[in-house]
Order: C-alpha cells, then sequence, then structure tokens
C-alpha cells in the first residue's frame, strides 16, 4: 500500500491532480499520524480532523482540480494567523478564544492553491522568543525530544520534521523561520518586505516580521513560497540580481559582541562553502561590517514590537517574561516607528552587498536549549539563551532583505547542522537557487525517524 506521509508537497500535489490518490486519502493518513505522534512532539494548539477531512472533500469537487499547485496538500498554520473559523491564540492565555471571521490573506492563498489546513500549531506567547513554550503547550524538536524545537515558528517546524503535514505556514519578525528549521532540519525563506503579503496591524513587528514556507526539500519551499507571493505555479518570486556564477562571501563571525559561533556550526558554513566552490561559484571569507549598535537595536525592535502587540492585552493574563518585554519596549515605539535605524543599518551594510552577490553563515550560534518550561523562568533568562544561540539572524529583518535556511551536516547528537544565505531585495529565487545545489550535493535526510 501506498503511503503519503512523508512525500513531498510537489509529490502529493502531483497525484492527487492525476487521481492517483485522493485529497481525503492524503489528510487521512496525516490526522492518523498527527493522533499517533503530537503527544511527543507538541506541534499542533489545535487539529481540525474534521473540518479538514470536509475541506479535502471540496477541493476534490473543485471545478479547476487540474490546475491547483498544492491540490490536497496538507498544511500547517501557525497560530499567530487567522484561519477561518478557528481562534487565533498567540501562544498566550490573554488572546480572545474567538472564531476568526476570515483566512489571513497567506492562508486564503494557500486554500486557493489547493491546500487543506490541518491544524494551528504552538507558538511561544505572541511569537516573542526563540523557544516554543508556554501556557498552551511545548513544541519539542522531533530529531531530539529533549531539546526545543526553536521559535516562535517551533510547532509548524516541529510538525514538517515529523512528517504530520509536508509543508507549514510561518513567519519571521527576529528569525522565527530560519531558527526552528535550523534545529529541525527544513529548509525556509524570509522573503524580503512586499514579496508576501503580511496583513495589517501590530503583529508585523513595525514590518520586520514576514510570512514564509517551511519543507523539507527546496521545490517544496519554492513551490509554497510561490503560491504565497501570489505568481504563477512554478513561477520564481523575486528577480535575479546576478545569475550564474555568484560571489559569494563566508563569515563565521557573530555579529553580536560576546557570543560565539560553536565548532559544528561553523563547520557546516565551512562545508557549505566548499560545495558552493566546487559547484563554480566565486567563495571567499568576508565579514559584513556589522555595527556594535546592531545589539542595542535589535533589542530595541524586539521589545517595542511586543509592546505594540501587548496594547489591547490584560497584562494579568500575560506571563512575566512577556510583560517584562513589552514594558521595557513601551520608550522604544516611536523610534522604532521612525524606521531610521533599519535606514541606517542598510546604508552600512549596502556596499558590502555591491562586492558580494550573497553572504553565508552559520544558522544559530548553537543547539537549541532543552525544552521546557521556559516561560516559567525570568525575562533575562529567556533574552541570554536566545541571544546565545540565535544571533545570526535579526540583522536580516532589520535590513528587510531576504534570507533563508538550509541544512547542511549533522551535530555531534545526529540532529542536523544548517546554515544560513542571506542576498540583497528580490534575489529569493537566487538563494533557492544556491540551496538547491547544496541539496543536490549534500542530500539530507527529511524527516525524523520517530516511527
Amino acid at each position: 500500500m501506498t503511503t503519503w506521509v512523508g512525500r513531498t508537497a510537489a509529490e502529493i500535489s502531483a497525484a492527487v491532480r492525476e487521481k492517483r490518490v485522493t485529497p481525503r486519502e492524503v489528510v487521512a493518513e496525516h490526522l492518523a499520524r498527527i493522533e499517533r505522534l503530537d503527544g511527543r512532539v507538541g506541534a499542533f494548539r489545535a487539529v481540525r480532523a474534521e473540518a479538514a477531512l470536509a475541506e479535502a472533500d471540496e477541493v476534490a469537487a473543485r471545478g479547476d482540480f487540474a490546475e491547483l499547485p498544492l491540490a490536497g496538500v496538507p498544511v500547517a498554520v501557525k497560530d499567530n494567523l487567522a484561519v477561518r473559523g478557528e481562534s487565533r491564540r498567540i501562544g498566550s492565555a490573554a488572546t480572545p478564544d474567538t472564531p476568526a471571521a476570515q483566512d489571513h490573506v497567506t492562508v486564503a492563498r494557500l486554500r486557493a492553491a489547493g491546500a487543506v489546513v490541518v491544524g494551528l500549531t504552538s507558538v511561544p506567547e505572541l511569537c516573542v522568543f526563540g523557544t516554543t513554550d508556554g501556557v498552551l503547550g511545548i513544541a519539542r524538536n522531533p530529531w531530539d525530544p529533549t531539546r526545543s524545537a526553536g521559535g516562535s515558528s517551533g510547532g509548524s517546524a516541529a510538525a514538517v520534521a515529523a512528517g504530520m503535514v509536508p509543508i507549514a505556514l510561518g513567519n519571521d519578525g527576529m528569525g522565527s523561520l530560519r531558527i526552528p528549521a535550523a534545529n529541525c532540519g527544513l529548509v525556509t525563506i524570509k522573503p524580503g518586505q512586499g514579496v508576501v503579503p503580511t496583513g495589517e496591524g501590530d503583529g508585523t513587528w513595525f514590518g520586520l516580521s514576514e510570512n514564509g514556507p517551511l519543507a523539507t526539500t527546496v521545490e517544496d519551499a519554492r513551490l509554497m513560497l510561490s503560491v504565497l507571493a501570489g505568481t504563477e505555479p512554478g513561477s520564481k518570486p523575486g528577480t535575479v540580481a546576478a545569475p550564474g556564477v555568484l560571489r559569494v562571501a563566508v563569515s563565521l563571525r557573530s555579529p553580536l559582541a560576546g557570543v560565539t559561533i560553536s565548532r559544528p556550526y561553523a563547520a557546516a558554513a565551512r562545508d557549505a562553502a566548499g560545495l558552493l566552490m566546487r559547484a563554480g561559484h566565486q567563495v571567499r571569507r568576508a565579514d559584513p561590517p556589522y555595527p556594535m549598535s546592531l545589539a542595542t537595536t535589535s533589542l530595541a525592535h524586539w521589545t517595542a514590537g511586543t509592546a505594540a502587540e501587548a496594547r489591547p492585552l490584560d497584562p494579568r493574563l500575560l506571563t512575566r517574561r512577556t510583560r517584562v518585554h513589552a514594558r521595557l519596549g513601551r520608550p522604544f515605539l516611536r523610534t522604532v516607528g521612525s524606521g531610521a535605524s533599519r535606514e541606517q543599518l542598510r546604508r552600512r551594510l549596502e556596499p558590502f552587498f555591491a562586492e558580494h552577490d550573497v553572504l553565508l553563515t552559520p544558522a544559530l550560534a548553537r543547539r537549541s536549549p532543552k525544552a521546557g518550561p521556559w516561560h516559567e523562568r525570568g525575562w533575562l533568562s529567556n533574552v541570554l539563551v536566545n541571544t546565545n544561540y540565535s544571533p545570526l539572524t535579526p540583522a536580516w529583518n532589520l535590513t528587510g532583505w531576504p534570507a533563508l535556511s538550509v541544512p547542511c551536516g549533522t551535530l555531534p547528537s545526529g540532529a542536523p547542522c544548517a546554515v544560513q544565505l542571506v542576498g540583497r531585495p528580490g534575489t529569493e529565487s537566487q538563494l533557492l537557487d544556491l540551496a538547491g545545489q547544496l541539496e543536490e550535493r549534500n542530500p539530507w535526510q527529511r524527516t525524523a525517524p520517530m516511527d
């Protein structure tokens, strides 16, 4: 008997369109896997079993069935994006448990492409931290359940890595796609500003947050990105600034003073550099001119984004680390909203990207922290553990430039390791092309061995 669990979104949608399998059969298999495994993983805040099966039947009955790029593909949605008929809790007891009247634009685009939403995934409260835990649950890394899946799209990443869905929707305000993707051995891309709609409201963290895909292959990440961006299926969002041989800068330097890159992640970046060099690219060591002020700029935006999102909520229902984070951000609301510090950072880094087409770095500085109730610990403990393991992502939210995480090698524990690729605006396709070359030359196991 053919099983569709563990297959890619591209494989599933092709089989559904060719009527080798029905959407209901595909969705039912994945729901069964969720029921079997999620007690160990904690990927989902809510599972839409009956609704998903009904929607799978609706996909099968559509008149444009043969043209749907994601026909019958089960997808998980991060629980800070509205799904019609479901509550949007954002990992908090302070948010209302009332159904959304309509889908977020990205969810609507996935559904229009034939995808079936099977559930909403766990996030840390208000998506603030790089560990997914809170009063609504803990998301664990399927490769090593003693470790956090990362955050804030940790539930979405865990769901894909455990084979509970082939693709998932998340977003990234300070690394919230790239951090859990790197932990869980997935491909993701934080697109540049304007490529994928963000919707309205404070949840965009003053324009820092971008919605994007989590997938097991570069092909699936590209396919899902094209749907989210509203381009033709199979087309490549963004424009390629420098096709063919690319000038790749490799940096092993942490942007934050005092934070070092651990040996496995530095080795992964060196290995990726070697693979790209053998693919014909011009690769050399070069460090971006990160300003000393980057840490304070990042902290100001990080806390101010939380302050804006917490404003309408009852602070008594927020966890202590979130209350402290929001309180620290209130004085920065006006200055962060002006965008001046972000523009200053872009001007400082633009000359570097005039000399180099792509920046290659480790995705993380070290493996994720132990899975557990980090929301019960103090604010400083959370901030220190976050910055010590994920210092390499925030700069590219501040600039608004595209950045992706792609697996490369393994940690001593056997869990996946990863690297980050960063490009100028409009180079999403170029970054995915490079990630595809890494995938071709160093293929990885797509999902964690949990059965």
